[in-house]
């Protein structure tokens, strides 16, 4: 038995090396392309990063662009990319596009968020707004013009608006939850696809108010607060972990997306990717501010994902 191991080790050794070799003088290449969403940006660049710094993947190229969820199913539809980050499901008009361009894709819930309702770091005399209110300031022909006009009691003073572009998924979800119907909205407000922007106009105006999802709250709550809302005859709610996750925070509670071309699927570094990206998506959305899904969820998509490209890879 000895003698036959002595034989046979000396061969194992030499396959364990080819192998090896053959890994490292043919390692993953290609280039993986991500448009959409800004709210949902943060996490697929957090995965994107952590997935670059994995041996087997470093030669991978993931990049990550922001054009609004509206903006990257444009691209998402015509076959330009190979995921759409999503801040809203797709709608008809899109899923219509894709049909129409062959373009079979994958829906991919990777975490949940708050769209929050903020002010300036100095504003001290708004205790919370009910979402009646929101619908006053923010509906089309709006007479809302300072802060007094919302509460006879708050200052005289004209209050600045700033919030997503037309583009954005989140547009889209504040205005149908709010105003009763997507893209219904006033157009005298600051808007900006970049929500780095958003902030910056809030934080340097004493008057102001905007709106964005919850991981740009909690990355600059030094310069920001939220406000609580008040959905009816309910206690008002801060955006938080908890209140989101629960959906206590309501109505500005939703799930987030990505979506995936199941033919560029096809390639193993987006096949790759989207493995990794839902095998870290639960730690990777909470380090950057968002709610992760239920653990069963991930592995649901994960299992849904694989079994779903093997089809299509045998096509």
């Amino acid at each position: 038995m000895i003698g036959w191991m002595r034989r046979i080790l000396p061969c194992l050794l030499m396959v364990l090396v080819a192998l090896s070799a053959s890994a490292e003088a043919n390692p993953l290449k290609g280039t993986v392309k991500v448009d959409g969403s800004s709210t949902v940006f943060p996490i697929t660049e957090a995965v994107a990063e952590e997935f670059g710094h994995e041996r087997q993947f470093n030669r991978v190229r993931v990049t990550v662009a922001v054009s609004g969820t509206g903006g990257g199913f444009k691209k998402f539809g015509v076959g330009e990319t190979d995921i759409n980050d999503a801040s809203r499901r797709i709608k008809t008009k899109e899923i219509d596009t894709a049909r129409k361009n062959h373009i079979r894709y994958m829906e991919l819930p990777v975490a949940y968020d708050g769209l929050s309702v903020v002010l300036n770091k100095k504003n001290d005399w708004v205790d919370y707004l009910t979402v009646a209110e929101l619908k006053k300031i923010w509906e089309p022909e709006s007479s809302v013009k300072t802060w007094k006009d919302i509460r006879p009691s708050w200052p005289d003073k004209k209050i600045r608006l700033y919030g997503p572009g037309t583009d954005s998924g989140t547009f889209d979800y504040f205005t149908e939850v709010i105003n009763g119907k997507s893209q219904r909205s006033r157009a005298d407000f600051t808007k900006s696809e970049d929500d780095n922007v958003l902030v910056k106009g809030v934080a340097g105006g004493l008057y102001s108010l905007g709106y964005f999802g919850y991981a740009y709250y909690v990355e600059n709550q030094d310069k920001l607060r939220a406000a609580p809302i008040k959905q009816g005859d309910k206690k008002p709610v801060l955006p938080t972990l908890e209140t989101i996750n629960t959906g206590a925070y309501a109505p500005l509670s939703r799930p987030i997306f990505i979506y995936v071309n199941m033919k560029s699927a096809k390639r193993p570094e987006v096949k790759e990717f989207i493995r990794f990206y839902l095998k870290n998506a639960s730690q990777l959305s909470k380090e950057v501010g968002y709610i992760p899904l239920p653990d069963a969820m991930y592995q649901e998509s994960l299992e849904k994902f694989n079994a779903d490209s093997l089809k299509v890879a045998r096509k």
